[in-house]
């Protein structure tokens, strides 16, 4: 049935006409921005203002429109988009954050709503939980896709207590840094992507305010992660 043809679709518009909710979308590919632009324009009370490539573009537009909702996906060109959650939310307090990823791994989700995002939906899930996801934060509510919230529930990990505030996962991957590993082989022993093991390394390198492998070694060696 046509979505114009639904009941509740006549309802949303009468409920929402007066003040759509204001969306700017955030992802470095484009393909994936167009349909994530298809996909919210079947909502009669959602309105994308903007789309951005990179964090630099996502904190132009946050600035310029003032959306009630930034949908930010967490790997950009320049780097992971975590950093910038804090500064976005300061800069603009309305704007509700709403992280889109590929990224299934519970301390990218504790990271992100530690950093103040508002929801964290997996992209192979995004759809009606995107939606959900969307209103449940313009509500002031905070969302997290449900099978990463379980896992995110029993993960010990942040109670283990690995040096420098870093994760168990992230001590892991230091560990392996360390012991001379490529980010292609360290991929390959914690069954993970390439893109996701850089990321935890730009993370590890972030927390640690350490730039070269040298500098992480040497943490590594003074906080009994590796052997001397």
């Amino acid at each position: 049935m046509p979505a114009r043809d639904r009941p509740d679709y006549v309802r949303r518009v009468s409920d929402s006409a007066a003040a759509p909710i204001r969306i700017v979308i955030a992802d470095d590919h484009a393909v994936v921005r167009s349909g994530l632009h298809m996909l919210l324009d079947e909502e009669p009370d959602f309105e994308v203002v903007g789309e951005a490539e990179d964090v630099a573009a996502a904190r132009r537009a946050v600035l310029g429109q003032r959306p009630d909702v930034l949908l930010l996906d967490l790997n950009m060109p320049e780097g992971p988009s975590l950093p910038a959650i804090p500064e976005l939310i300061a800069a603009v307090p309305q704007t509700a954050i709403v992280v889109l990823t590929m990224q299934d791994e519970p301390a990218f989700a504790r990271e992100a709503l530690t950093a103040g995002a508002r929801g964290y939906v997996l992209k192979h899930s995004a759809g009606v939980e995107l939606v959900e996801a969307i209103r449940t934060a313009v509500a002031g509510g905070t969302y997290l896709n449900p099978e990463l919230g379980a896992r995110v529930a029993t993960d010990v990990a942040a109670s283990a207590g690995p040096p420098g505030g870093l994760t168990a996962r992230e001590a892991e991957v230091l560990k392996l840094i360390a012991l001379g590993h490529t980010n292609a082989e360290i991929a390959a022993q914690l069954f993970l992507s390439v893109r996701t093991i850089e990321t935890h390394r730009a993370h590890i390198q972030d927390k640690l305010r350490l730039s070269t492998r040298a500098e992480l070694v040497r943490y590594a060696l003074d906080h009994n992660l590796v052997e001397h």
